[in-house]
């Protein structure tokens, strides 16, 4: 059984991100437990195929974390060492946001706010088909400013889908500063459950919690579509990137890639 250790992820990581002389990492590094709980616990793939059509849905609307997504593709097998090494340089089939063109990404995500409503339809087909998929979609609380992810909710809602999950990595900060800052949104749990979603707020770094939290809204079938409120560090595991929103767009050098790198290894 594939661990997907948060350590090692994280370790690949920064591994493409230094390869590829791209940016991204802090928004990868805080979803990595969230995916780690969802690839090992949760999404289902018969045979362990990506393309089984009784699989459930892995929807990554913030496309841009996407390193997290390949770091687990990586784990499934799915993606080679080549693929990890070659992250981002000419010839390279993996991009800096999520391509519906990769095996197991399921949405081509770049421009936020859209992941979620493919994921509401995802989890609308699923019903009409009397299927027990899931779909599981991770959303930015930056991207919660975008009109069309409550449109999405709300449809969600209206469709009665408690096959949906949505999981809001709640970090304080997107692309140029805090979320608080920039449009002050308040309680997110407050706002998804006026919306009609079941909703839970967790610590998402927290592995056991995220499972516990999961396991509950799935045991429910009420009707209403889900929500986890995850409280998460940006550029968390790394202690000189943890809450530093310059690490949405720094790039390593070969100094902050080693010291990253030994300090994930001291952390094991």
């Amino acid at each position: 059984m594939t661990n997907f250790a948060p350590h090692e992820l994280r370790q690949t990581v920064l591994k493409m991100a230094y390869s590829g002389s791209t940016v991204h990492i802090g928004c990868a590094f805080s979803i990595i437990e969230i995916m780690s709980v969802l690839y090992r616990n949760h999404v289902r793939y018969p045979n362990n195929n990506p393309d089984s059509p009784a699989r459930d849905y892995l929807v990554l609307s913030k496309g841009h974390g996407v390193m997290a997504q390949y770091a687990c593709l990586y784990e499934k097998g799915w993606l080679t060492t080549y693929d990890i090494e070659h992250y981002f340089k000419d010839g390279s089939t993996l991009k800096g946001l999520s391509d519906a063109h990769i095996v197991g990404c399921e949405v081509t995500a770049g421009t936020l706010g859209h992941g979620l409503s493919v994921g509401v339809g995802m989890a609308l087909a699923a019903k009409l088909n009397k299927s027990d998929q899931y779909c599981y979609a991770v959303v930015g609380d930056g991207e919660m400013n975008e009109g069309t992810m409550w449109e999405a909710m709300l449809f969600a809602q209206h469709q009665s889908l408690d096959n949906l999950i949505v999981i809001v990595d709640e970090n304080g900060f997107q692309a140029m500063g805090k979320t608080s800052e920039v449009l002050d949104l308040g309680s997110l749990n407050n706002k998804f459950t006026a919306f009609g979603f079941e909703t839970l707020t967790v610590d998402g770094h927290d592995e056991a919690a995220l499972d516990k939290a999961l396991v509950q809204l799935k045991n429910n079938k009420n009707g209403a579509p889900k929500a986890i409120i995850a409280r998460t560090i940006k550029g968390k595991g790394v202690s000189f990137m943890e809450n530093k929103n310059i690490w949405h767009y720094t790039r390593l050098n070969q100094e902050t890639f080693d010291s990253a790198m030994s300090e994930l290894e001291h952390a094991q």
